[in-house]
């Protein structure tokens, strides 16, 4: 086991991935950093923890397995038709005490906690696939600013009217607050918005449950309500989560996309080369060029790829929810944009040939569709060690999370 003094050293080599100082004597949440793997029994959660050497083969085997016995040719379109009635399904049985109320958002979006303040001036915020509330009714509860117009909408019926009759809802302290259904992927705007009325969006785990087809029109309306220069704020599943593996036969839909036991749908994003061939390989790479072809038109651009960011991730080698399930938690630490050093050792060209990154097909064949149409203030990946220290289980979570600015 390293001393206190190697592992200072060892820290200050390392490579930078977020702005939290990781030899802080009380990190803030989202800076948990697993220095010596001795420790990771002693807390339920690490920030920031590249996947193990033998993750690849964990990826493969789950991957070949999926893709053997995916959901059969003509029962895709049944779970395609109306995915709001499923939705409306779950928040039945589920009501509002599924999803745990997002109260970490405002540490990873602060443009959150500046709309709020009093002297902020007239704003509005939307959220879009609002669920119950999870997101906006923390903001609401804090806000202090009485010229902030919040407002929430989801595809499910039954989500908005569990939200309507919340009591935060019929009584906003400050502020105000207006829910509606309304289908992100539709060709109309929600009910009374202009275009170009909103200031900032909120997607947070919305876009992954849209099919692929969708995703253009839903990008370009939500270009149509923000003001110029408004912003989203983006945070979803990405490629080889937890949730992702665990799925079994007869569930995979398409490329990534999934059906859960619910009958909800959910896609994961790409996430360029994996992380820890990232760090022990490249001096370059890029981060999700699916999520900068939807927003921008074009892959991540070559001056977004090297993070100046000043805390740190492992650059050795060192170092669970039900099947299919949806995740409560969705907690979120710091979101790290990763550079690295060039190769001491590199690996065999032959095994990178297997890495490479999948865009979706319909990313690649997508047109112009009116790019840019953003520009990328923000892209990055998070990745979580979650810990079961009774049963001594490891589980690796995978989010995407971005910020992306109206041209």
């Amino acid at each position: 086991m390293a001393t206190a003094d190697e592992s200072k050293n060892q820290v200050s080599s390392r490579i930078a991935s977020s702005v939290h100082d990781i030899n802080s004597e009380k990190p803030p949440f989202g800076s948990r950093f697993l220095t010596d793997e001795a420790d990771v029994w002693s807390q339920n959660a690490w920030d920031h923890v590249p996947p193990p050497d033998d993750q690849d083969d964990t990826i493969a085997a789950a991957l070949a397995k999926q893709q053997s016995a995916p959901v059969p040719e003509d029962e895709r379109a049944k779970y395609n038709e109306n995915p709001a009635k499923h939705w409306d399904n779950f928040y039945k049985m589920n009501a509002s005490n599924f999803f745990k109320t997002r109260k970490w958002l405002h540490l990873e979006f602060p443009e959150l906690v500046a709309a709020a303040k009093p002297e902020a001036g007239p704003l509005t915020i939307a959220e879009i696939g609002c669920g119950t509330g999870s997101a906006v009714f923390p903001l609401l509860s804090a806000n202090e600013n009485p010229n902030l117009a919040l407002r929430a909408y989801d595809y499910s019926n039954h989500a908005i009217k569990l939200v309507q009759t919340n009591p935060l809802y019929l009584e906003p302290p400050v502020g105000s607050i207006n829910a509606a259904v309304w289908d992100l992927s539709s060709n109309d705007l929600p009910p009374e918005m202009e275009p170009g009325s909103v200031d900032i969006i909120t997607m947070i785990f919305v876009l992954s449950a849209l099919h692929p087809h969708e995703w253009a029109q839903a990008i370009a309306n939500v270009h149509r309500l923000l003001k110029p220069g408004g912003l989203v704020l983006f945070r979803d599943y990405g490629r080889y989560d937890l949730t992702q593996l665990r799925f079994k036969s007869g569930r995979l839909l398409d490329e990534n996309f999934y059906i859960r036991g619910d009958k909800t749908r959910v896609y994961f994003f790409e996430l360029g080369t994996p992380l820890h061939l990232q760090i022990r390989i490249f001096s370059h790479h890029r981060i999700s060029d699916e999520l900068a072809l939807l927003f921008t038109g074009s892959p991540v651009p070559s001056s977004f790829e090297t993070s100046n960011t000043e805390s740190t991730v492992e650059d050795d080698e060192s170092t669970p929810t039900p099947q299919g399930a949806h995740t409560p938690s969705d907690s979120s630490p710091g979101t790290p944009q990763i550079s690295a050093d060039p190769p001491t050792n590199p690996i065999e060209p032959s095994f990178l040939e297997t890495k490479k990154s999948h865009i979706h097909t319909v990313l690649k064949e997508q047109t112009n569709s009116g790019h840019p149409l953003f520009a990328i203030d923000q892209l990055g990946v998070d990745r979580r060690l979650i810990v079961n220290r009774k049963r001594q289980l490891k589980m690796y979570r995978v989010w995407m999370q971005g910020k992306f600015r109206k041209l």
